[in-house]
C-alpha cells in the first residue's frame, strides 16, 4: 500500500471557528466547502474539518475522555501560548515549570479538542 496523502480530521459543529483557529495557529489558509474545510500550510493539506452538528466536546481531564490530540513542538512556549489564546484556545493544564528544559502545556481548541504545546 502506498499512502499518497495523510491528513488528520477533526469533527466540529462550527467549521469556520475551528478551521480558522488551526489555520491561524499553523500559519495556514482555509479552503472551505459546505460541510468540509481543509487547512493548507505551505501549499500542502495538513488538517481536515468535518461538519458534525452533534459534536460533543471532550471534557479532559475530568470528564469525557479525549480520543486524539496533537503535540506541537515550539521554540518559544510563552509566545506560542499567547498566540494560541488569542486565537481562541483554552489552557487546560499549565506546565509545572515553564523554565524547564522540556515540558508541555495542554490546551483545548474552540471545539474542545485537546492539544499540547511542547518544548525541549
Amino acid at each position: 500500500m502506498k499512502i499518497i496523502r495523510q491528513i488528520v480530521v477533526f469533527d466540529t459543529a462550527d467549521l469556520t471557528t475551528e478551521s480558522d483557529f488551526w489555520a491561524g495557529l499553523l500559519g495556514g489558509t482555509v479552503e472551505a466547502d459546505d460541510d468540509w474545510h481543509t487547512v493548507f500550510v505551505d501549499g500542502e493539506p495538513r488538517l481536515g474539518f468535518q461538519l458534525a452538528p452533534n459534536h460533543i466536546q471532550p471534557d479532559w481531564p475530568d470528564g469525557t475522555q479525549q480520543q486524539i490530540h496533537l503535540d506541537l513542538y515550539v521554540d518559544d512556549v510563552a509566545a506560542a501560548h499567547d498566540e494560541a489564546i488569542s486565537l481562541g484556545a483554552r489552557l487546560l493544564k499549565p506546565a509545572d515549570d515553564l523554565e524547564a528544559a522540556e515540558g508541555f502545556q495542554v490546551y483545548a481548541d474552540p471545539s474542545g479538542h485537546p492539544f499540547c504545546l511542547c518544548w525541549g
